[in-house]
């Protein structure tokens, strides 16, 4: 039996309603942004409504808008297990990024590195070699082709006294491999360089705890899982404190307000707070409501979330092995279910990627194809000058049914190229 039920949550998320090609469409996009449940539109528009107003003013719907950001500090702080004040947000990790790394590449030069690797998104790769302009040197983190995983003897070579940062993502947006993010994070320690990890593809899919990683900084987005755009970045408050931002002058030096430029997405805010509720809801329903805190609900719905997603994994992986010419990239291994998100690529000889995509929608099931802006892996994979890869990304919103009926559809797609 299954710990968790897919069809208990798929009527709070309207868009799963949708018909295409005469079903409900199957969303196998999630890596790309999941779908929303209807209580973080309710909240949205609630705010819109009630509360629509810029901060720090002396009338109700201003102070609703100060509770507001309030509340959303102290449900990401409840999602990674860290301080309300070591939390900021932005329109979206990339942009994020990208203002940390100028932040830091203040205090770095000629002589400085900064390790990325091959797997990333781009959004963790493209901030840092921006400091190439200030004379660092950047430093790639080869990959094993064969499964997609990070060649942590490459890993440990890359990382000297020279490291000022190590950049490595939790787990890939486009083959789903789960870095060993610990092993990197000690590495960095050890040389004394900082630590930024890209869970912008892990979010949604498994527990997240700052404090146990140890890392310096942790990014990610709402909208991959199940909120608004809205970005989200982790600090340790020491280095928010001791770096320096680019920011207005009447801005507020205090954390995390000095690393928040400008007006906020404030209605995305009220969205966040009650995606991480829904969240929250799934481990408060699983327990019978014995969960005392909010962050213990979080922890007991995302463990619930992974093995009920590494099952899908399992089902979507072996149907995808036995269809004659397609090409399988990363992790294959079931015994290595938990080092993988359920989210996988392929190609099928003799059929672009965008040519499979295209006849998949025209079927109701709605998949990714490119590189999903993981350009270093599909140059290393070699795959980027034949229009990458075909990407099928699961979330806990979908159905062991929806796996069968893509494979019979991909399956009879296979046989007639």
């Amino acid at each position: 039996m299954l710990l968790f039920d897919p069809d208990a949550v798929r009527p709070l998320f309207p868009a799963l309603a949708q018909q295409c090609a005469g079903r409900e469409a199957v969303f196998f996009d999630g890596p790309g942004g999941t779908q929303v449940p209807q209580p973080v539109i309710d909240a949205m528009a609630h705010y819109l409504a009630t509360s629509n107003a810029n901060t720090h003013g002396a009338f109700p719907t201003s102070q609703r808008t100060d509770e507001t950001i309030a509340a959303a500090h102290q449900a990401v702080a409840d999602l990674l297990g860290c301080a309300p004040d070591e939390t900021v947000f932005g329109p979206n990790m990339t942009t994020l990024t990208f203002a940390m790394s100028r932040a830091i590449g203040r205090e770095l030069g000629p002589g400085d590195e900064v390790v990325v690797t091959r797997i990333d998104h781009d959004a963790n790769v493209a901030p840092w070699r921006a400091l190439e302009e200030r004379g660092v040197t950047i430093r790639t983190v080869e990959i094993n082709v064969e499964d997609c995983t990070l060649d942590m003897a490459d890993f440990a070579a890359k990382v000297n006294e020279r490291t000022r940062l190590v950049a490595v993502n939790y787990a890939s947006n486009a083959v789903g491999t789960i870095n060993d993010v610990r092993h990197a994070i000690r590495l960095a320690r050890g040389v004394g360089a900082l630590s930024y990890i890209d869970a912008v593809h892990y979010a949604p899919h498994g527990p997240i705890d700052v404090g146990m990683l140890d890392c310096d900084f942790l990014a990610c987005s709402v909208y991959k899982f199940f909120g608004p755009h809205v970005g989200v970045l982790y600090g340790k408050r020491d280095v928010l404190e001791r770096l320096h931002p680019y920011k207005v002058r009447p801005a507020a030096d205090t954390v995390p307000e000095r690393w928040m430029t400008g007006t906020q997405n404030h209605e995305g805010l009220a969205g966040t707070t009650a995606a991480i509720d829904y969240l929250a809801s799934l481990g408060t329903a699983a327990d019978g409501g014995g969960l005392h805190t909010r962050r213990e609900a979080l922890v007991r719905a995302m463990t619930m979330i992974k093995t009920y997603e590494q099952s899908l994994a399992e089902q979507l992986i072996e149907g995808l092995l036995r269809i004659p010419g397609l090409s399988f990239y990363g992790l294959r291994d079931l015994e290595r279910l938990a080092d993988r998100t359920p989210t996988v690529s392929f190609r099928l000889a003799n059929l672009a990627p965008r040519a499979v995509a295209e006849a998949l929608a025209a079927r109701g099931i709605f998949v990714w194809d490119g590189n999903y802006y993981a350009l270093s892996l599909s140059e290393r994979l070699g795959v980027e000058r034949h229009g990458g890869m075909v990407r099928v990304g699961l979330t806990h919103y979908n159905t062991p049914d929806e796996v069968d009926y893509f494979l019979d559809v991909l399956g009879v797609l296979a046989a007639t190229v």
